[in-house]
Order: C-alpha cells, then sequence, then structure tokens
C-alpha cells in the first residue's frame, strides 16, 4: 500500500486495486498531498538574481530568436555550468524547432544533475512523446508523481508548484483544486510570477471558461507586457466574444515574437474559418520553416487537403503529423475538430473516434464527439457522452452548460410527422405546432423536389424560448446575439419569436431558411461554401414569399457600389468577423444576388450541377468552373451584374454624401435640401428631424419627393414606415392604408404594419382581409393574444368554424382573465365543426368555472341534443 511519507497514519492513502489506472490521481490523493505543502515555506520561492546572460538568453527566445538562444544554451550547458534553466531553456528551444532527438539528449543529461526539477521533467515527458517513446513518457509521468508526494516540502517552489499543477491538468483533474492548490497559492505568495496567470488562463482556455480566461490574462499583461504568450492567450480567449480583438491581440503577440507558433498558427486557423486557403497555407509554411515536423502544422493540412477533396494529400499530411509520436491523440483531435467546424460532423466524428483509440481520456476529444453526435441528429448517444463528461469534468463550462440544457429539453413537446421531429416548448406547441409542421413538411414537398434530394433519416427541429438556451445548444455558450437559426446538417436549432423582443423576425422566412440548408448540405455532403449555402437559402426565401429574404436598399446600394462588395471567390470570408452587424446582412443579401445571377444566366441545372461536383469533393472554384467556367470570369460578370442592380435603384435621386452636414437642425437641413433638392440622404435626414418636432405636414412633402424618385424601402424603420405614420397623424386613412400594404409586401416582419391593417379590416368587416393579415402577424409573432382573437372572430363571420378551432385553443394558453368565456367560445366553435365530444368537454369546464354560465347550460343542452 502506498502513502506520503509525511501524513500521519490516518491520512494513508487506500489502497489501490489494479483496476484503476495507476497515473490518474484521485481529489482525495491532491488534497492529502497538499495538506503537506501547507507546511511548506513560501518562502523558499525567493530566486536570487540571474546572471546577466541568462537574463539575455531569455529575452531572445521570447523574441522569437531561437537559432541565437539555441547557441547561447548549448555553451552554458556544455560548459558545465550550475543552474538548472539553462538545460531547460535549451530543450525548450529544441522542442520548438522540432529537434526532438536533441531536445531528448539534452533532457537525459540534465534529469542526472537535477533528478528532483518538476519543472524540467515535464519537459522530458515532452521530449519522450515527440521521440515516439510513448512507454517511456507515461513512466516518466508516473515518475514525476512519485517524486512529488515522496516530500512536497522539497518542490514548493513556484516553478515546480506550477508544473504540478500542468501534471495534474493533464490527467484530468479537478481543475478548481488545481487552481486553488497550485495556481491560486503561486500567485498569491507572489503576485507578479506571471507564469501562474498563464497556466491559469489555459486551463480556463482548456474548459470553456473565457471569461476567466481573459480576466487572468489581462492582470498578467499588467505585470509583463512583453512576453508573446500572453497575447496569444488573451487572443484566445477574446475569440469566441471579439474577434476583431482577437486578431489585434495576435498582432500584439507576433509583434513582440514573430516566431510565436500558437500566434502564427491561430492566423492559419482564421485563414482556414475564412476559406483562404491559400493564406493559410503562407502562414502554414511560417511555422514549419521553424519546424519541419510541428504536428499542428501538418494537421492543418490535412484538413486543407481534404477540404479540397485530396483524400491522398490528407492520408499523407496526417501521417506527417504522426511522424514523430504515432499515438499522439491530438492530431485527429485537431483535423476532426477543424472538419466539424465546416459542417463536416461525420467526418469530424470519427477523427475524434480514432483520438479516443489512441488516447479513451482524451477529454477534449470526447466531448468533440459528444457535440458532433448531437449535430449529426445521434441525439441518445451524443447527450449520454456529454453527461459523462461533465461528470468527469465538472469545471468544463460547455459540458455544464449543455447538460443543464439537455434536463430543461426534455420536457419539451416533440411532434413528428414525414420524418421531421420538431421539439418546442409545450405552451408553443399548442398555439402554433401545427403550422410549424406544416410549414417544414411543405418546404420539404418542394425543396426536395427542386433539389432531388432524398434525406434517408429524420430531420429534428428544436425551438428554444429562451435564447441563451438556443446558444447554448448551439454554440456552447452563452451570446450569439444576432443568430435566428443554424443548422448543421440533418439538425435544425432555431430561436421561437418569445426569445425576440417586441418585434421579432418572421419565424416562417427562419425555418424555410434553415431547412433549405438542410436541402444543400445533405445534397452536396456538407461540402459547400458558407456563401454558397446562404445564397441558395436567401434566394428560396424570396421564391416562397417575396416579402421574405434580404432586399435592395439605400444602404446596400452604397455598399455595391463600394469597396464592400466582396468578389464571389471571396464571399465567405464576409460572413466571418465583418466590420458590422450590416455589413453580416449584406452578406447575405450579395451572395443571394450571386445565386439569383448563377439561376437567371445559367439555369438551375447548372446550380445543380454544381452541387454535385462539390458532392463529388471538387472544390468551389473547379465546381464552378466545371458548370459555368472559370470563377475569375464570375468574379467579373458579378461585378458588373450588381452594380447594374444597384444604380438602377431610384436613378433619380442624388445619393452622394459629400457636403452632408453634421449634426444638423432640422432648419439646417431645409437649408441644405433647397440646394439638393433630390438627395435621397438629405430628404431623409430632413424628413425624421420634422416628425420629432411633430411637423407632419413638411415631412409629408419630403417624404413623398422621396416617393416620387422611387427612394422609398420598407426596412425596419425606414422612410416608408416613417410615412406610414405621418399619414396616421395627418388622418390620411386611406393613404395611411396604403402605405402599409406597400411595407408589407417589402418587409417579413411588419408586425405594427398587419396589426393597423387588420385593425382596420376588422373595423371595416372586412373579414377576408382580416384573415390575410392576422395569419400573417402570427407568422412573425404566433404569442399575440390579438392575433388569434381576431382570426378567430373573422372565420367564424365567414362560416369557417373548423378554421376557427385553432386560435381559438390557442387563445387559452395565454391565461385570459375570463377563463370561462374563453371555453365556451371553443365548445360554441367546436360544436359547430361538429367535435361534439370536444365541445362537451370545454363546456363542462365553461360550467365548472362558472356554474350559472347561463349561455353554457344552453350549448351543453345542444350539444347533448345533437350527440345523445
Amino acid at each position: 500500500m502506498q502513502q506520503f511519507a509525511f501524513l500521519p497514519e490516518e491520512n494513508k492513502m487506500p489502497e489501490v486495486t489494479t483496476s484503476l489506472d495507476p497515473l490518474r490521481i484521485r481529489s482525495w490523493a491532491i488534497a492529502a498531498m497538499l495538506r503537506g505543502l501547507v507546511f511548506a515555506t513560501i518562502a523558499i520561492n525567493a530566486i536570487s538574481a540571474f546572471a546577466a546572460d541568462l537574463q539575455t538568453a531569455e529575452a531572445d527566445y521570447r523574441a522569437g530568436k531561437y537559432a541565437e538562444t539555441e547557441t547561447l544554451a548549448a555553451a552554458e550547458v556544455e560548459s558545465g555550468i550550475w543552474n538548472e534553466r539553462w538545460p531547460r531553456l535549451l530543450i525548450q528551444t529544441q522542442l520548438d524547432q522540432g529537434k526532438y532527438a536533441e531536445a531528448l539528449a539534452t533532457y537525459e543529461a540534465a534529469i542526472r544533475r537535477y533528478p528532483t526539477s518538476l519543472t524540467l521533467r515535464r519537459l522530458g515527458i515532452e521530449s519522450l512523446q515527440m521521440n515516439d517513446l510513448a512507454k517511456r513518457a507515461a513512466e516518466e509521468e508516473e515518475r514525476f508523481f512519485q517524486i512529488l508526494q515522496s516530500s512536497p516540502m522539497r518542490y514548493a517552489s513556484n516553478e515546480n508548484l506550477i508544473a504540478a499543477g500542468r501534471y495534474f491538468a493533464d490527467q484530468g483533474e479537478d481543475a478548481r483544486q488545481i487552481l486553488e492548490m497550485f495556481y491560486d497559492r503561486v500567485s498569491q505568495s507572489d503576485p507578479d510570477f506571471i507564469e501562474a496567470y498563464i497556466a491559469t488562463a489555459e486551463l480556463a482556455l482548456q474548459k470553456g471558461d473565457f471569461k476567466v480566461a481573459a480576466e487572468t490574462i489581462t492582470t498578467a499583461e499588467k505585470i509583463d507586457a512583453t512576453d508573446a504568450r500572453t497575447a496569444y492567450l488573451l487572443a484566445r480567449s477574446l475569440e469566441p466574444s471579439d474577434s476583431k480583438a482577437a486578431m489585434m491581440a495576435i498582432e500584439r503577440a507576433l509583434k513582440r515574437n514573430p516566431n510565436h507558433i500558437p500566434s502564427l498558427l491561430f492566423l492559419v486557423e482564421a485563414a482556414l474559418d475564412r476559406e483562404l486557403y491559400d493564406a493559410a497555407e503562407s502562414e502554414l509554411q511560417k511555422v514549419l520553416t521553424l519546424n519541419p515536423l510541428h504536428h499542428d502544422a501538418w494537421s492543418f493540412r490535412a484538413v486543407i487537403a481534404h477540404l479540397q477533396g485530396d483524400p491522398k494529400k490528407e492520408k499523407e499530411y496526417r501521417q506527417k503529423a504522426l511522424s514523430t509520436w504515432k499515438t499522439n491523440p491530438r492530431v485527429d483531435y485537431l483535423i476532426g475538430k477543424k472538419l466539424s467546424e465546416k459542417y463536416r460532423f461525420a467526418e469530424g466524428a470519427e477523427y475524434q473516434k480514432n483520438a479516443l483509440k489512441l488516447d479513451a481520456r482524451h477529454h477534449a476529444a470526447r466531448f468533440q464527439l459528444a457535440q458532433d453526435l448531437l449535430r449529426l441528429g445521434n441525439d441518445e448517444a451524443g447527450w449520454d457522452l456529454a453527461h459523462k463528461v461533465a461528470d468527469e469534468d465538472p469545471y468544463n463550462v460547455v459540458a455544464h452548460n449543455l447538460v443543464t440544457l439537455h434536463d430543461h429539453v426534455k420536457e419539451f413537446s416533440v411532434l413528428k410527422t414525414d420524418d421531421i421531429h420538431v421539439r418546442m416548448d409545450a405552451r408553443e406547441a399548442l398555439i402554433y405546432g401545427e403550422e410549424v409542421m406544416e410549414l417544414l413538411s411543405e418546404a420539404k414537398q418542394i425543396l426536395c423536389k427542386k433539389y432531388d434530394v432524398h434525406p434517408n433519416a429524420p430531420i429534428v427541429v428544436e425551438i428554444f424560448p429562451e435564447q441563451s438556451d438556443f446558444a447554448i445548444r448551439t454554440f456552447g455558450l452563452p451570446g450569439g446575439a444576432g443568430y435566428l437559426g443554424v443548422c448543421f446538417g440533418r439538425v435544425i436549432t432555431a430561436n421561437s419569436p418569445a426569445s425576440q423582443g417586441e418585434r421579432p423576425s418572421n419565424w416562417k422566412s427562419v425555418l424555410w431558411h434553415e431547412f433549405c440548408h438542410v436541402v444543400t448540405l445533405e445534397k452536396t455532403k456538407n461540402r459547400m461554401p458558407r456563401w454558397l449555402s446562404e445564397g441558395i437559402s436567401v434566394y428560396e426565401e424570396r421564391q416562397r414569399d417575396r416579402s421574405w429574404g434580404e432586399r435592395m436598399t439605400p444602404r446596400y446600394r452604397e455598399m455595391i457600389l463600394s469597396d464592400d462588395l466582396s468578389p464571389v471567390s471571396g464571399l465567405s470570408a464576409a460572413f466571418l468577423n465583418p466590420p458590422s452587424p450590416m455589413h453580416l446582412q449584406f452578406a447575405y443579401y450579395e451572395s443571394s444576388l450571386v445565386v439569383e445571377y448563377l439561376i437567371e444566366k445559367h439555369g438551375i441545372e447548372s446550380l445543380k450541377e454544381m452541387l454535385n461536383s462539390l458532392s463529388d469533393g471538387l472544390s468551389i472554384e473547379d465546381a464552378i468552373t466545371k458548370s459555368i467556367g472559370s470563377i475569375e470570369k464570375l468574379d467579373a460578370d458579378f461585378a458588373k451584374h450588381a452594380r447594374q442592380i444597384a444604380n438602377d435603384f431610384a436613378p433619380k435621386a442624388d445619393w452622394s454624401r459629400e457636403e452632408l452636414p453634421e449634426r444638423a437642425t432640422s432648419d439646417q437641413w431645409g437649408d441644405w435640401v433647397e440646394e439638393h433638392p433630390t438627395n435621397a440622404w438629405g430628404l431623409t435626414a430632413l424628413a425624421q428631424s420634422l416628425v420629432a418636432k411633430k411637423n407632419f405636414a413638411d415631412a409629408r412633402t419630403h417624404l413623398e419627393k422621396l416617393d416620387e424618385l422611387d427612394a422609398l424601402t420598407g426596412e425596419r424603420n425606414g422612410p416608408l414606415e416613417l410615412l406610414a405614420n405621418v399619414y396616421a397623424e395627418l388622418d390620411e386613412p386611406q393613404l395611411e392604408e396604403a402605405t402599409h400594404e406597400r411595407i408589407i409586401a417589402q418587409s417579413s416582419d411588419a408586425i405594427f404594419s398587419l396589426d393597423r391593417l387588420s385593425e382596420i379590416a376588422l373595423n371595416n368587416e372586412q373579414w377576408e382581409n382580416v384573415v390575410e393579415y392576422t395569419k400573417r402577424a402570427l407568422a412573425i409573432q404566433p404569442l399575440l393574444p390579438w392575433g388569434h382573437e381576431r382570426l378567430a372572430e373573422a372565420l367564424i363571420k365567414l362560416n369557417k368554424f373548423d378554421q376557427a378551432i385553432s386560435p381559438r385553443t390557442a387563445l387559452l394558453q395565454f391565461d385570459p382573465v375570463d377563463r370561462a368565456g374563453a371555453h365556451y367560445d371553443l365548445a360554441f366553435t367546436l360544436f359547430e365543426s361538429n367535435e361534439f365530444d370536444q365541445a362537451k368537454r370545454h363546456c363542462l369546464i365553461a360550467l365548472e368555472e362558472a356554474p350559472r354560465f347561463r349561455a353554457a347550460h344552453r350549448l351543453l343542452l345542444q350539444i347533448t341534443e345533437r350527440n345523445p
């Protein structure tokens, strides 16, 4: 039986059975060992002043002068200088340059001289692994712990405590204990010891806690703003929430050290995400010049080869990545992770399975596999694996969020029809679940037939009433504001209108858009660039309903005629790190214009041929060339086409922004517009300022001038909505109604216009119009009591009792003040639809709520007479 030498008898370790992994240390072992560390005097952390040449060498290393550092460190090691830092520095420079055999030789010589150095032993473990000596590396890990447990007092220096913490992190131990017992202990005793902050940030990033990582590195940057590692780790912590700030941090890192390999690999990933493979290859070449054997660099090359449809190269590069460590699980994990980020979930899952064959304890691969399975619709296996990861790694923020969400999702209603499975909030399912199923069935019938697709597995749609739940299911973390829905292939996640405030997007157009992704991703086996996938979906929105999808606006006109218009070959990059939300929306619009152009110019069959080529593994450039001609020609032809569309929009208007006044008053705008009577920007600004002053008559004049110039558009809070409000204020009901009609013809989410139009129609007893407007309003926000009330009333007036059942059923979900009346109304509707059993049920509920409800008694008698 093992025991810690310094512990009293009652703190002996329990017997260890052969079924336990000897390398895995349980939390009781860490706690027991650290009780001994408490008695160690932290004062031994005091470090004597370094020699000037060591400071110079370390500064050169931090600046990326690896060869110079290696030469200087090697000379000092060979001279026999008694300072452990020299061999450590030498090993690190050799590892960074891929000189793995030399690093191992240096380590083997150094460890004989410094056998108790935990920091040195960690470098030794890496050196052994990189020389494909996995068995010896495992033995060295075991020796590491044996030394640590033999007498912790001897190893209580700052550096060794950090090394011990990293060791336990590698073993998958509890992150909170590692933080509290190692990293926090060091930073508290020596607040300027930067390695403690770096190790803390690394651990936080590993567990998906980006906030802690960012806060920790911000503190570290105040201590030392010369280390490239801190800027790099800050970039990693900011990447999910602020990609622009992350890239700025990487620029700082590379300014400090132009040869910082993790930062160069960050740029590789950024280029890969934008489908800029030449740029990625350029950065990879820099890495491989520094370290020709770097496993991450070769893994990324394998990813590029896969995405470019070259399986032979993919296999060759993967083997190269494993050439120095054949059982390195990170290689397959990294390849699979990047493929999954490109929506190649099936391929990604296979790589994670390979990684787990090499190391069943690789937590990152296990959790990535869980996410892949969930996105492939393999819910049972995916959720089971996610729960196991969360149980074994309670500090994994993403896993914790996901399994917490699972407990909530299990309470959702499940609707099934025609191989479409929808999960949604039970209350919302009762209100508009039936319409969701009808829309998705229609989308499947139309879009699958159009693109010759026959899904061979169920399509899963999950609709979340809480935006945070949607974000966690989709991205793993809260955030993702602006996303309405995401399609992973056969799995769609979407925000319900309940999560979007008073003016939500049209849920029908969102689901149609996402289902189109299902079709095109199925057709191409998820092998399509983002611009093409989004472009087809937006295009198909407009085909289904002309008010859906993106359309030309004054701002889009301006962007097309500026440098904001992306070439087709670079359109996917426009979706990543856009300068503003407007630029992202423009990317959707431009992509749809490209698809529209391709179909009008070359026909739908050419587009489908392109998708078939992508399915066969061709790159987008080769698929375009095969179907319609060179990508360069498409870039030029489309740019000309798009600019023609822009120039054709309101051609009589002056769109110049030159000399536009800044922060002008309405009087100043009036003077300026007199000199520029057709300037659309000036007319709009003047009208807005006049409306703010409640000068509706003059505002009308300028808005109608915009209308004469064909410059009025129906976007949210745009000039057409302003004109409708002006007509309402001026008591011009016919003009107001006509303007609202124009708005809903151009906008898919004009809820206020539909409210007003249905109100006007209701007052005029135009029941068919009431039905039309309320149905369109409920397609935007189905949780509107007034929408269901007006719809039910209009349908009953039209003697369409069977159709009125649905809105009157929905009204019961809104906690009506008069519950008896609501049940009576539904009972009456059911009775007129010959649904006698259900009519009787709701009539009895009404009487239970209000026993003296005479109309309900009379209805109950009628029901009994008709259905004894």
